[in-house]
């Protein structure tokens, strides 16, 4: 049996979910500002479901992003409350992962992040971080251009960086922008990241994806989301999540099963993206204890 890192599940939209707020362009941004202590007891129900890895809730924490809504001012005291919240959940040897989302939107490719300025800005973000997180989890990776200038500036630091890619729905070998998954293995050998994992795409595009992944020489893994599919209205400027729909076919027990297929493929770090809960990494932790092996 093997040593699986369990991670959390979704952060941005469990904490919108609680806050009971209507959505809006800044996503779980807005939650820190009006409901700070929401982030530290999200984080705290992974931890109590068997999670050893809390995500920042610093995903869409941007000053591309921040400076629409005139709040670039605020980013230290954004990151500061969404590193601290972490740091109170954490429990035992739990770690915490820095996330660092796309620089202008997810699921955009097209929009193409200059890559000396994307490097820029991540690069601000890890230094801001580094001290107080155990690790730097680049999230929703949509192209090869978009990697590179994830990684450039993760790199700085002496901290390790997991690249978490995100593939089309419907064909898991290639990224959302359409070039091959397989591409990415350059800046793999170039960058050092510490693991490659699949993220934010539907569970039943993951096993081709992890075929791929596996062949890169580093650990891997995988967490999915639980949308129908990434909608027409989201892929607008300065969407809102309300613009995707949750299935109803993706349970704990089915979101388990699918997770653990691809422990079966070798994947040693597992967990949730949008739309997957509390429940179902205490599910899945269920189901991996069952089976004999060892979340760390």
């Amino acid at each position: 049996m093997a040593d699986i890192t369990l991670l959390d599940g979704s952060i941005g939209q469990e904490l919108v979910k609680r806050s009971g707020d209507r959505a809006t362009p800044l996503w779980s941004t807005r939650v820190m500002i009006d409901h700070p202590e929401l982030v530290g007891d999200v984080h705290k129900s992974y931890f109590d479901a068997g999670a050893t890895v809390a995500t920042t809730n610093t995903y869409a924490v941007h000053r591309s992003r921040l400076v629409r809504v005139d709040m670039e001012d605020q980013l230290p005291d954004l990151i500061e409350c969404a590193v601290s919240q972490a740091e109170r959940a954490r429990q035992g040897s739990g770690r915490i992962a820095a996330s660092l989302g796309p620089l202008l939107a997810s699921y955009r490719p097209d929009l193409k992040p200059d890559l000396d300025d994307a490097a820029e800005k991540f690069g601000e973000l890890a230094d801001m971080m580094k001290d107080r997180v155990d690790l730097f989890l680049l999230e929703t990776v949509c192209s090869v251009q978009e990697a590179e200038g994830a990684l450039r500036g993760a790199e700085g630091t002496d901290k390790p960086v997991w690249l978490a890619l995100s593939v089309m729905d419907d064909d898991g070998t290639h990224l959302r922008s359409g070039e091959p998954l397989a591409d990415i293995a350059a800046l793999v050998e170039r960058f050092d990241p510490e693991a490659v994992l699949i993220n934010c795409s539907r569970p039943e595009a993951i096993p081709a994806a992890l075929d791929i992944v596996k062949g890169f020489g580093r650990p891997f893994g995988a967490y999915a989301n639980g949308f129908t599919r990434i909608s027409e209205g989201f892929l607008k400027d300065a969407p809102t999540v309300d613009a995707l729909e949750q299935r109803t076919d993706l349970g704990p027990e089915a979101y388990a099963e699918h997770a653990m297929g691809w422990v079966a493929q070798g994947a040693s770090i597992v967990g949730g993206c949008c739309e997957v809960g509390p429940a179902h990494i205490a599910e899945l932790a269920r189901q991996l204890r069952d089976a004999g092996h060892r979340i760390v």
